[in-house]
This record gives C-alpha cells, structure tokens and sequence, in this order.
C-alpha cells in the first residue's frame, strides 16, 4: 500500500537521472506514504499502516532499489484461522490434510480438489474464481467472509481479479509469494526512501497540500500520485475505495503468533493481525501486533474493483490525459490495484517518457550537478511542523529557500 513509490522513484530518477529541481510535496507528517515504518514506543520496528512485503520477478526494479537498500531476505508466510485451527493461505496440501484430517500426496489433493470444483462457463466475479477451483466449501471457509469484511461486497459483486491473485497448491509450498525475489529492506522502508530522496536537486515539504504552494512556486510540471477524482474536485462524483482502520498493540511476550500474519475469515471484525518482528527479524523481549479493520469511510487504499467503478474511472483518465503538464502516476491516480515493484515499474516507465529514453536504460543515468546559491524573495507560512532537515525516520523537509525551482512538483 504503496502511493509514494512512485513520487519519490520519478524524483530520484528525475533530479539524479536528468538533473532536474524537484520538490516533493505530502500532507503527511512523513515520507514513504503507506510504506511508512518507525520505531513505537517499545523500541520495536512497526509498518503503521500494516504490513509491506516486497517482491518482484524483476531482476531490474531488484536492483534499481539495491541502491537505495541493503535486504534481509525473507519469505513471507500466512496461516488462515479455520474451523479452530491455523491452516497455510494459499490453500496447499498441506491445508487440506490438515483440515479434513488427512494423508494425501500431491497427485491425491489435485483429485481431491478437481471433485470439488464446480464448473463455471464464464469466469466473471471472484466467486467463480474460487468455486471453479476448489468449489463451494472451502471458498466458505476460506474466502468468502474475508472477502465480504474487506470489500464490504458479496465475491459475487466483485471483478475476478480481487481472487485472481490468490493460488491454489497441491504441494506444500506455504510461501505466500513465488516471486524470486522476496526481501525485506534491512533498516526499514523508511530509511530505504530517506536514502532514495537523498540528493541536493530533491526537496521535501511535509505537512503540505501541494494546492497550498504552487501557485508560489515555478514549475514545468506536475506528477500526481494522488487521488485523481479529488484532483479534478469529484466532477464525475468520487471514486469508491475501501478504507482501513489500525489497532496497534504491544505484548509482553517475545513471539504472539506463528508468522507474520495470521488471516481471520470468518470470526471477528477485523481480517487479519500482523506481528512485526518476523518481517524485520528484530530481536527484542516485545512484540508489537496490529489488527486491521477495513471500513467504508477513511483514507483511501484499495481501488473497489467493479465495472460501474471503472466506468467512473473512463471519464477521469480522459480528463487526465486532456490535461496539459499534469502525469498522474500510482495506485489512486489510476485508480488501479498495484504491488510495491509494480508502481516502482510505472514510475520507471514515466521517466524513461519523460526523458526520452528507452525503457531499459530508465534506471542508469547518474547526474550529480554543481549547485549555484541563489537567493529568492519568497517565503512559506507554515505551522513549524516538518521545517527540520529530514533524517533517518522521515520527518522534516529540506527547505525550498535558496534554489530555483523550474523542475517537476510532485504532489502525493
């Protein structure tokens, strides 16, 4: 969840790629967007908008961001609380077996599943998804309730692809994902941002609506990453998202659950709880879990895909490409569902536009230019929050005074 990879991937390639100026401008009070990490009051490394997991099969974006990061590796694991027991999401064989109490091989759960399955001429929502695979009583157990507390929609109103995604396994892979690389950004995505944006032509004002400053500010051009209904102030009406609330806690235990995340189907409200420590392999006597309840109302994370939505959408991405010196890059500017190496893919791919070049040379320009002091009579009525150099955790700016602005704003 993910909205400012892109802005702080075109700035870094934008000023360290092409020598442009550029200013990054964010309501929060932090860089790194939902990917924000920090240390709580327990000394413990915690995502505060849930959990982030990086991976890719692209060796290219892999070490794009290896610049930026040393990794730990890690291969991300979720249990699934079913009918009393924790059980492998995605479904494998050894969910099955240890669901239904048995012994099965590979070859015996492939039949075990193909008797289950129900036929469906034309796969249209996310409940033919699943029945077609496994038919009706795991997608009982395991896909509907999660998937009607998340959306707040039946599988059957929603697109295909909300499913999609998900694989079944007759083996006893119980890695959530099979991409090559699975990492973990070994201080921090934070940190890995803070490294990103470390470079003189790059500028961050936190605390900020980009509409509060650029008429202040020269510029040539505008990358938006945020909401494009808002952008265009909801002519066509908003957008639906759906919406998260997080509760964080701390033990005082060493280990609460098995693995990172443990996913709630069908009891209580919220989907699932996520327990840090194994995602950054902290070591501490602590832990700190969060709990996330997904609602209607709130900031915007997830796109609702449905066909109404898209055709909302149409009529935005047709004002968005009428606009002149605007590019609107990321998950809520395209009202599209994007994992982290997908937006960085996106932003890459803007740049290279941007800059003329072909694709695969996007990420190997270097740029370090020779800074000429200029002084400009101008100044910014803020309420002191975010006027301190940025640092390790992310908070303050590097301030606009001193340096001509004629390179991209990049609202988020």
């Amino acid at each position: 969840m993910k909205r400012r990879f892109a802005g702080s991937v075109l700035a870094e390639r934008l000023a360290r790629g092409s020598g442009k100026q550029v200013l990054l401008v964010d309501r929060r009070a932090h860089i790194g967007g939902n990917a924000y990490d920090h240390y709580d009051n327990a000394g413990i490394l915690v995502h505060q908008y849930g959990p982030h997991i990086f991976h890719t099969n692209s060796k290219d974006i892999f070490d794009y961001l290896s610049h930026f990061t040393e990794w730990r590796q890690y291969q991300h694991k979720v249990l699934a609380s079913v009918d009393g027991q924790l059980v492998p999401i995605p479904i494998n064989l050894d969910t099955i077996n240890k669901l239904y109490g048995l012994n099965l091989t590979s070859f015996q759960v492939e039949e075990f599943l193909a008797s289950r399955a129900e036929k469906r001429e034309h796969i249209r929502t996310s409940e033919d998804v699943v029945i077609s695979k496994v038919g009706k009583e795991l997608y009982e157990k395991f896909f509907r309730g999660y998937t009607r507390k998340q959306w707040g929609l039946d599988p059957s109103e929603l697109d295909a692809q909300v499913t999609a995604r998900v694989p079944t396994r007759t083996n006893r892979d119980d890695r959530y994902f099979s991409d090559t690389y699975q990492a973990m950004p070994k201080f921090g995505f934070t940190r890995m941002f803070a490294s990103i944006l470390d470079h003189p032509n790059i500028k961050v004002l936190l605390n900020t609506d980009y509409r509060e400053v650029k008429e202040m500010i020269p510029y040539r051009q505008i990358i938006y990453t945020g909401p494009v209904d808002e952008f265009f102030d909801y002519r066509f009406g908003k957008l639906p998202y759906r919406c998260l609330e997080f509760k964080h806690e701390t033990h005082n235990v060493p280990i609460f659950q098995p693995v990172a995340v443990v996913n709630y189907p069908n009891d209580c409200a919220f989907t699932r709880v996520t327990e840090f420590k194994h995602l950054t392999g902290q070591e501490h006597p602590k832990t700190s879990i969060v709990y996330e309840f997904p609602q209607a109302e709130g900031d915007p994370y997830y796109p609702i895909p449905r066909a109404e939505n898209a055709e909302i959408y149409k009529k935005y991405q047709a004002l968005a490409e009428a606009t002149q010196g605007v590019r609107f890059v990321g998950r809520l500017a395209t009202y599209r569902y994007y994992n982290m190496d997908q937006v960085v893919a996106q932003a890459l791919t803007v740049f290279s536009q941007i800059a003329g070049l072909d694709r695969s040379n996007a990420t190997d320009l270097k740029y370090e230019p020779g800074l000429t002091p200029l002084t400009i009579s101008m100044s910014l009525n803020g309420n002191g929050n975010g006027n301190g150099h940025r640092n390790g955790n992310g908070h303050g700016h590097k301030g606009i005074r001193g340096r001509r602005r004629r390179g991209p704003l990049i609202p988020s």
